[in-house]
């Protein structure tokens, strides 16, 4: 376990998450332009709808026919402006976005699973991470104590000659 690999993996997946809402931002912003655009259309078609009734109860024939076809394109228009609007976003930036966010969830997951089995092994056997750490200064105090338990006898034979 890396901690500056959880950290670069952390600024990536921040990195991604960001472009990508900005991405979706973006598209949904035009795509609100256009709805709304498209909204503007449909309020115009209903408006030429309704002059169109007018003439046909005032004149009956040629102004009702020409409002009632400028009608019908209206609406024709927003339905495609609505279909336009709708559509996913299709670009390669969200493709290399989603796929860099995909790896640093995927390089996460690894650290994090190496994390918990460093943690379960520290936890299940203590002895395991402290044994070595202790096992040196151990041997130096054995071996000192052997020194000087040899050097003691040594020294009591010398006095009692």
């Amino acid at each position: 376990m890396n901690s500056e690999n959880v950290v670069k993996n952390l600024r990536a997946l921040w990195r991604t998450d960001r472009l990508i809402a900005e991405i979706r931002m973006k598209h949904m912003l035009v795509g609100l332009g256009l709805r709304a655009f498209a909204a503007l259309i449909a309020a115009f078609g209903l408006l030429m709808l309704e002059l169109a009734a007018y003439f046909a109860l005032v004149q009956i024939w040629s102004a009702v026919s020409a409002a009632a076809i400028l009608g019908v394109v209206n609406f024709v228009i927003a339905a495609v402006l609505f279909v336009i609007a709708g559509r996913p976003p299709a670009g390669r930036e969200l493709e290399l976005a989603n796929e860099i966010h995909g790896s640093a969830v995927d390089a996460l997951q690894i650290e994090a699973r190496a994390m918990h089995s460093q943690f379960l092994g520290m936890v299940q056997h203590p002895l395991n991470s402290a044994l070595p750490l202790l096992l040196v200064p151990l041997i130096t105090i054995i071996v000192k104590s052997l020194k000087k338990s040899r050097a003691a006898p040594v020294a009591a034979a010398a006095e009692q000659t």
